[in-house]
């Protein structure tokens, strides 16, 4: 019973950690880190597998800071995701690497925000 407590504890604790707001173009410094990240997204990219959306944000591929990328099973929950192609948006996520550059997997609406 103390072990189920102590992880319901350490799941909440990280459930409510408060995100770090970073300019997206910084995303390299904030690896394994909870962020909120801010910029313009650059590019909307369909990779042509069609199994993963890209949103690349200071920049368009091969030169982003930050890939937000959303994979097929999750796309139906963004029918808009095309249209947020040169607005200023913020994501929240852990920033992890993937192949060598920093990513925020994007799976749930609540972790984006136009603004």
């Amino acid at each position: 019973m103390k072990a189920i407590a102590l992880f319901l504890g350490l799941f909440l604790m990280i459930a409510s950690a408060k995100a770090e707001t970073i300019k997206a173009c910084d995303a390299d410094k904030y690896i394994d880190k909870l962020v909120t990240a801010e910029g313009v997204v650059d590019e909307v990219h369909h990779a042509a597998s069609g199994k993963v959306i890209f949103l690349d944000l200071c920049g368009h591929y091969p030169n982003y800071a930050l890939a937000i990328p959303l994979f097929s099973k999750d796309a139906p929950k963004f029918p808009d995701i095309d249209s947020l192609e040169g607005k200023a948006i913020e994501v929240k996520g852990v920033i992890k690497l993937y192949q060598g550059r920093p990513e925020i997997i994007l799976n749930d609406p609540e972790q984006i925000k136009v603004k």
